[in-house]
């Protein structure tokens, strides 16, 4: 008999972005592995992202349950539609560049929305699951972060009802890169610390998606954590045709701080140094992207060579990435985000292009790349090495040589994964 599984998340079709992807392909394979999934979601949430095209994704086995949240983000859209909506993108402005609203709001989310705006969904959720898994005899209940007020939901849960509780975080917790940029007190932060701590020592078992959360966790608590990254499902598409331009493009958000000049430059010279480079090179940006970063591109004179697209579905981005001569990932340069895995590594592994990859030395992504053979991985300081390679796949573009050999990528198919969680329920 399938094995009953809530889970409890606040992104779910038609939400748009990488938050949804993981638990709507979890769920989507679950029944293989005999489990029957049980998923709670916020009856009237305000996504930050909306994608209809994921809404046919959905598995037709699993039960959808419903509750009312109280969003905070409407309320301060009155004050500053455009500062609400970026924020809750997660696009930070440089401090020096907010505005006297945007410090505002940082502050006032930072230190009266801990741990983050959902926390009000936390007592409403509670009562009205502790008498839904009575009545189904549901035994095992998984939260998934962010927003980590989700494992708030689970921690009393499993306080009050002894349900076995599994705790998944999509990202850390106070150490992930924007949590510094909320302007917390001294207090707030030992509360967000605080509640970390008890989630991390309460839950049965904790599910991370790198090595390095991993390791990080380990500091914290000695209950079991478990690696299971994010990964791809394999999606066949026929209708495309190969970019004819020399075009490198870059998939997901990109934050103010996710600026590495050092790649801008090499473009620019590049580009000043060879007029059928400057001819054939084309930048593609896909998704939402820092004001801050088109200027420091246009800075270095790329203004004419981009290809601003915006925010597509995912089915659109699929065929960006697999039409794409080069795919570009680009992580802060930062001790904390070396932990970070992007959901959307994985669809470019899959999507046979190669990858050129920017972040912080010693990263989960610069192993998974070089593990994978799947592209290359530069520093925010290696321009010799990025302008060579750059220049080697240009001229592969040129003889229609430029192609990629993965190895070992299998282990990372979402079914694949799915297996790994089923034996942890």
């Amino acid at each position: 008999m399938p094995k009953k599984t809530l889970i409890i998340t606040y992104y779910w079709p038609p939400a748009g972005g990488p938050g949804v992807q993981r638990w709507l392909k979890f769920v989507k394979y679950l029944p293989e592995f005999n489990v029957d999934p049980i998923v709670y979601i916020p009856e009237n949430p305000n996504y930050p992202l909306l994608d209809e095209s994921l809404l046919e994704d959905v598995s037709k086995s699993a039960t959808i349950i419903k509750h009312p949240i109280k969003e905070p983000y409407k309320l301060a859209g009155i004050f500053s539609k455009k500062a609400s909506k970026t924020i809750s993108k997660g696009i930070i402005p440089e401090q020096k560049k907010q505005s006297f609203i945007e410090k505002l709001m940082l502050f006032v989310r930072g230190n009266f929305f801990i741990p983050d705006a959902r926390k009000g969904w936390v007592k409403p959720s509670v009562k009205f699951l502790s008498e839904y898994i009575s009545k189904e005899n549901i035994e095992t209940v998984i939260t998934t972060g962010p927003p980590h007020s989700m494992h708030l939901i689970g921690l009393q849960l499993k306080a009050k009802l002894g349900v076995k509780w599994l705790a998944d975080f999509r990202d850390p917790w106070t150490t992930i890169g924007y949590h510094k940029q909320l302007k917390l007190t001294r207090s707030s932060a030992n509360k967000h610390k605080a509640l970390e701590h008890e989630v991390l020592n309460f839950a049965d078992d904790i599910i991370v998606t790198s090595f390095t959360t991993k390791t990080e966790f380990e500091a914290i608590t000695s209950n079991p954590i478990h690696v299971i990254t994010n990964g791809y499902d394999y999606e066949p598409l026929k209708d495309f045709t190969m970019d004819s331009k020399f075009t490198l493009a870059h998939i997901g958000s990109l934050l103010s701080k996710r600026n590495p000049e050092v790649l801008w430059r090499v473009l620019r010279d590049l580009r000043l140094e060879s007029d059928g480079f400057a001819k054939d090179f084309q930048l593609n940006l896909i998704g939402a992207v820092s004001v801050d970063v088109l200027r420091t591109m246009n800075k270095y004179g790329l203004d004419n060579c981009i290809k601003n697209i915006g925010y597509v579905s995912h089915s659109k981005a699929v065929k960006h990435q697999k039409q794409s001569q080069l795919l570009l990932l680009i992580e802060i340069d930062s001790e904390e985000t070396k932990c970070i895995i992007p959901g959307k590594l994985f669809e470019y592994m899959v999507s046979n292009r190669p990858i050129i990859a920017l972040g912080p030395k010693n990263s989960d992504v610069e192993t998974i790349i070089k593990e994978t053979n799947t592209g290359h991985y530069f520093y925010y300081n290696s321009y010799s090495s990025l302008k060579s390679v750059i220049l080697e796949c240009y001229k592969a573009f040129k003889n229609n040589e430029l192609q990629v050999h993965a190895i070992g990528i299998q282990k990372y198919s979402r079914r694949a994964l799915t297996e790994s969680l089923s034996k942890l329920i």
